[in-house]
Formats: structure tokens, C-alpha cells, sequence
């Protein structure tokens, strides 16, 4: 482990928490955006990564959606919100149990607007409930598809089907963004050298409206021109 590296743990375990205690003081949905916008630029700037956006006259610049997003690394969330920068588009990420329990970011994640979806209850109406109560407020939902991050060298892995599920039961259109940058090498090469500056490139895609039935993922794929991989 580097120095560099050392020092951006000490620093991204500031970042997070400091913002976290920030964001549990903060109620208003606008308010939560700002300051979650502000972190991720935070973020990613000690980094000295910028984020670049293809078709950016796809992006919508308010309205409710379900936003799928594929999933490589842990500055994945900080990409995305520093790519809607400039839209009203807010609402919870779904997080995994594993995220509220962390000590790195539990603080930030339980107040920075999140919905737990825990994959060991046999229930899942709380989850859902938690999702439908964020939509009637106006928010939209940001959902990884593939569930977890994807660790292999595959582009894509198989989504779940609950991004489906939540799109359908709140007639939320879906917005499709492909990051198309493998953002862990990214962050692998700026922890090995601070002065390393690099550029992430996310890609709009066209909206999805939540009756189509073609599956999500096969929608996703060809949208993006990720090839079926066996």
C-alpha cells in the first residue's frame, strides 16, 4: 500500500463522515443533493478525476425515473452524481445492509438518502414500501441492476430482476447510464500516483418506458453495445 494511498483512505474517511453528520442535519431533498454533489466532487477531484458525458442532450433535466446505472467500482455513485450536476433529478440509491453497517460509509449512507435493501429477509414489502413512499415524495430511484459490483472483466453482469419489479409497480420510466470507463482502474491508477490525471466517461442512454417488455438487461446491452458475453 502506497503513501498515497494511506493518505486518500485518511481522506475519503473524512470526506465521508464529515458529510455524513452534514447530510443528517439536512431534511430538505434539494439541500441533500447539493451536499451530496458537493462530496462527490470532493471526491473525485483529491483524485484528479474528472468525469466526461456523451449524449449529454439525452439527459433530462428533471422529472422521476429509475436510474440504472452499470456497476465496477465505489466511486461509481460520486460519477453519477457529478453527471446530474446540473439537472433536479434526486432521489435514494438502493444500498446494501453491507453499506449501512460499514465504518467507512455507514454515516454517509444512512443519511445521505438511501433505501436498504436487505437480501436476507424473505419479505420484501418493506423494501418495496420504503421505494413506493420516495416516488409519492417526487424523488426518482438509483438502482446498480447487476446488484452488487462487478469484479470480473466482463463489461456487464447479469442484472436482477427487482429494477424491473420497482419500474413497474411505480410507473417510473427508466434512464439508462453506462459508465463507460472501467472506473476501478481508474481509481487503482490515482491511488498509485496523485498526480495522474484521468477522465471518466459516462453515456446517456435513451429512456426506457416501464411497459416495454423486452427485459431490462437485453435493453441495456444493446442500447450500450455491450455484447452477450457466455
Amino acid at each position: 500500500m502506497t503513501f498515497n494511498t494511506i493518505k486518500q483512505l485518511f481522506y475519503g474517511l473524512y470526506l465521508t463522515n464529515s458529510f455524513g453528520y452534514r447530510l443528517r442535519k439536512t431534511p430538505d431533498p434539494m439541500g441533500k443533493k447539493r451536499l451530496r454533489l458537493a462530496y462527490s466532487q470532493a471526491q473525485l477531484d483529491t483524485l484528479n478525476i474528472a468525469v466526461k458525458m456523451e449524449n449529454p442532450e439525452k439527459l433530462p433535466q428533471n422529472g422521476q425515473y429509475l436510474i440504472v446505472v452499470n456497476h465496477k467500482s465505489i466511486i461509481d455513485p460520486p460519477i453519477v452524481e457529478v453527471s446530474l450536476k446540473d439537472t433536479d433529478i434526486f432521489g435514494p440509491w438502493v444500498s446494501k445492509k453491507e453499506l449501512y453497517n460499514s465504518f467507512f460509509f455507514g454515516l454517509f449512507v444512512r443519511n445521505a438518502g438511501s433505501i436498504l435493501l436487505d437480501r436476507e429477509k424473505s419479505q420484501m414489502s418493506g423494501f418495496f414500501a420504503d421505494v413506493k413512499q420516495a416516488v409519492q415524495r417526487g424523488e426518482s430511484i438509483f438502482i446498480f441492476p447487476e446488484g452488487t459490483r462487478n469484479k470480473t472483466d466482463r463489461a456487464l453482469t447479469t442484472f436482477k430482476e427487482g429494477s424491473r419489479i420497482i419500474a413497474l409497480k411505480n410507473r417510473l420510466p427508466i434512464l439508462p447510464l453506462y459508465i463507460k470507463t472501467d472506473a476501478n482502474k481508474v481509481l487503482k491508477n490515482a491511488l498509485d500516483d496523485a498526480k495522474l490525471k484521468q477522465e471518466v466517461t459516462i453515456v446517456v442512454g435513451d429512456i426506457i418506458d416501464y411497459k416495454e417488455k423486452t427485459g431490462l438487461e437485453t435493453l441495456y446491452r444493446k442500447m450500450f453495445s455491450l455484447e452477450e458475453e457466455s
